[in-house]
C-alpha cells in the first residue's frame, strides 16, 4: 500500500530567489478558501483539532510561502516566507478580512515577480513606504506654500494675500493633496475649467501663471520632472482685455458735482476718501491703508512703506494744498476713535476702510459701468496728459510704475520729485476750477 507524505512545494527563481511554503492539509483541503479563513478560530487549529492550542498561535498555509496566521486573540494576519541570499525571510501582508484571500495571493504573486528580477521585497516594500511619505510631504500644496514664502519679500502684502487666496479657493480643494509629481496637463486643465466655467476668465489665466510657477519651483527643487502648465498654453477661453472704467476728462465736473451734492448721503470719510483718491490717483489699496504715520506734515509728503506697494518699493507723495485739507479735514473727525488709519471703517474703525466702499459710492452716485475706484488713474493719466501737458515719464512716477529704462527707481526719485509736485498741485486746482466749471487757472509751476 503506497502512503504519501504531506505535500511541501518548493518554487526555484531565477537567480537564487525563492518562494516556499508547507501546504498543510487544512482540513483536508490542499489550499485555502474563504470559508477556511472565515471559520479559523483562535485556540482550535483545524489541522491539529486534538491538541490544546491555549494561548497559541496556529498557521493556515495556502501554498508558496502564504500562510494566514490566526492569533489567540482572535486576530487573523497574511504573512509570506521566502528566501533572499540564502536567508529565510518574512513580510506581514496584512490583516483578514481587510485584506482577502484573492488580496493575499495577489500580492504573493508580486512577490515572486521581484524575487524573480533579484529583488529583495522587503526592500523593495520599504522604497515604496519611502516614495508615499515624499509623496506626502511634496503635494502640490505643501511645494505652492513653500513657493509662496519665498516670494512675498517681493510682492506687497495685498497681492501675497490676492495670490494665496486663489490658491486656497479654486486651487488647492482639488490638487492640493496630490503629489506635485504626479499631476498632468489633464488634471490641472480639469482645476482650470472650474474657474472658467463661472465666468471667471482672468482669474483662470492668473491660475495657470501661478502654477506653472510652483511647478517650476517644483523642478527646481527636485519634487517635479515637468511643468503641465506649458501644454495648457491655448487651452483656456480667450479672455478679453477690460479696462477699468474711467471717466474722459470732459466728465471730470459731472462727477464732481454729484460728489458736491451728495445725493445719495454719503459718510463724509467716504467722500473725503473719494475726493483723495482723484486727488492722488494711486490704487485704491494705497488710499484705504493709507495710515497717519506716513504723512509728513512739515514735507507736506505721504511716505508709502516699501511692503505697501505693488513694486516693493518706497515711494514718496508729494501733497498738494488741496490734498492737506482733505487730510486735516479727516483727521479732525477721526481723531478721538484712535485709529492708525486715515479712512477707516464707519462700522469697525480699528479697521481700515473696506475696498469696495469707494467702488459702491460711486455706483450710488450714479456712475456704475462709468467710473471704478482704480479708474481714478487712468482718468489723471488722460487728462493730465491732455490737458495740462505732462509728460508721461512725470505721469507715471506718480503712479509708483515701474521705469522701463535702464536708470532705475532712483532716477525717478531724485529727477522727478520737483516735478511731480509741481504736476500734482496744478491737478488739484485742475480739479477745483473743474468743480466750478470754469476755466482752469494754470498754476505758474514750470515743467
Amino acid at each position: 500500500m503506497l502512503t504519501f507524505a504531506p505535500i511541501y512545494i518548493f518554487t526555484l527563481v531565477v537567480f537564487g530567489g525563492k518562494v516556499w511554503g508547507q501546504v498543510g492539509n487544512n482540513g483536508g483541503k490542499m489550499s485555502l478558501s474563504d470559508i477556511n479563513c472565515k471559520n479559523a478560530k483562535p485556540c482550535i487549529n483545524p489541522n491539529k483539532p486534538h491538541e490544546d492550542f491555549s494561548g497559541k498561535a496556529y498557521k493556515l498555509f495556502d501554498g508558496g510561502g502564504l500562510y494566514l496566521e490566526v492569533l489567540p486573540t482572535g486576530s487573523k494576519l497574511w504573512r509570506i516566507k521566502y528566501r533572499y541570499l540564502g536567508k529565510e525571510r518574512r513580510l506581514s501582508l496584512g490583516a483578514y478580512p481587510v485584506v482577502s484571500l484573492a488580496d493575499a495571493r495577489e500580492q504573493r504573486m508580486e512577490i515572486k515577480k521581484l524575487l524573480a528580477k533579484d529583488m529583495d521585497p522587503a526592500q523593495a516594500r520599504r522604497e515604496v513606504r519611502q516614495g508615499l511619505i515624499r509623496n506626502a510631504e511634496n503635494t502640490f500644496k505643501a511645494v505652492a506654500l513653500e513657493w509662496h514664502e519665498k516670494q512675498v519679500g517681493g510682492w506687497s502684502d495685498n497681492h501675497a494675500n490676492n495670490v494665496l487666496r486663489r490658491l486656497k479657493r479654486d486651487v488647492f480643494p482639488y490638487i492640493g493633496n496630490r503629489p506635485i509629481a504626479n499631476i498632468d496637463a489633464p488634471e490641472l486643465l480639469d482645476v482650470l475649467r472650474k474657474i472658467e466655467k463661472r465666468g471667471a476668465l482672468d482669474i483662470a489665466a492668473r491660475a495657470r501663471q501661478v502654477c506653472g510657477q510652483i511647478f517650476r519651483y517644483g523642478m527646481q527643487t527636485s519634487r517635479c520632472k515637468h511643468d503641465p502648465s506649458v501644454a495648457l498654453k491655448g487651452a483656456l477661453q480667450s479672455k478679453k482685455t477690460k479696462h477699468f472704467a474711467a471717466l474722459e476728462p470732459k466728465e471730470i465736473p459731472e462727477l464732481l458735482r454729484a460728489l458736491e451734492r451728495n445725493d445719495a448721503r454719503l459718510f463724509a470719510r467716504t467722500r473725503r476718501a473719494i475726493q483723495f483718491s482723484m486727488l492722488m490717483f494711486l490704487r485704491p489699496s494705497e488710499i484705504i491703508m493709507a495710515r497717519w504715520e506716513e504723512i509728513d506734515w512739515d514735507a507736506k509728503e505721504w511716505i508709502i512703506p516699501a511692503e505697501r506697494m505693488k513694486g516693493r518699493e518706497k515711494h514718496i507723495v508729494p501733497l498738494s494744498d488741496q490734498a492737506i485739507q482733505v487730510l486735516k479735514d479727516q483727521h479732525e473727525e477721526t481723531s478721538m476713535l484712535n485709529t492708525p488709519w486715515i479712512f477707516p471703517s464707519t462700522v469697525r474703525p480699528l479697521n481700515h476702510m473696506n475696498k469696495e466702499t469707494v467702488a459702491k459710492a460711486l455706483w450710488a452716485l450714479g456712475f456704475k459701468g462709468r467710473m471704478t475706484a482704480h479708474g481714478f488713474r487712468a482718468m489723471a493719466r488722460t487728462a493730465i496728459r491732455e490737458k495740462l501737458e505732462y509728460d508721461p515719464d512725470i505721469i507715471e512716477a506718480q503712479l509708483a510704475h515701474k521705469p522701463t529704462g535702464a536708470n532705475g527707481a532712483a532716477y525717478d526719485r531724485c529727477r522727478h520729485m520737483d516735478k511731480r509736485r509741481a504736476m500734482l498741485q496744478e491737478w488739484a486746482d485742475y480739479l477745483d476750477a473743474a468743480s466750478r466749471q470754469g476755466q482752469v487757472i494754470r498754476a505758474n509751476f514750470g515743467k
